[in-house]
């Protein structure tokens, strides 16, 4: 093994421009296909300006369905059962027709109760003049 010459051998170079060059091609196809959705924005108006003080102010009348905490029912202070919460409903319209609804329950009422009585006033009537409010103890 004497006029023998150990040789090194050949490093293994790899060439990166081809997959560089695809990947570039790649990215550009995904950009260019590639659709973006838009994004659907809430709008908010100002309120409205507020009224002169010389003018009246017209006072709206509300009718108070007041649901304790023993799912207990009373409308404008007359107790009553769910059964008979939309024609006393009624009954009020009757008197005043351009009135509010605000559903008033206590945090522990039942909330099957309170959806009950908003349905009744749907079917009242009371579209988008109906307010919940839960009080806190």
């Amino acid at each position: 093994m004497r006029g023998r010459k150990t040789r090194r051998p050949d490093e293994a170079n790899v060439d990166l421009t081809p997959m560089l060059d695809v990947v570039f091609i790649l990215l550009i196809f995904f950009i260019v296909t590639s659709t973006f959705a838009r994004e659907e924005a809430i709008g908010l108006e100002p309120p409205p300006p507020p009224t002169p003080p010389d003018e009246e102010k017209v006072q709206v009348p509300a009718i108070l369905i007041l649901v304790e905490e023993s799912n207990l029912i009373t409308v404008n202070g007359r107790v009553t059962d769910i059964s008979s919460v939309r024609a006393n409903i009624e009954r009020v319209v009757a008197e005043s027709p351009n009135s509010a609804l605000i559903i008033q329950a206590h945090p522990k009422a039942k909330s099957g109760v309170v959806v009950q009585i908003r349905d009744e006033a749907y079917n009242a009537g009371f579209k988008d003049r109906v307010n919940i409010l839960i009080t806190q103890t």
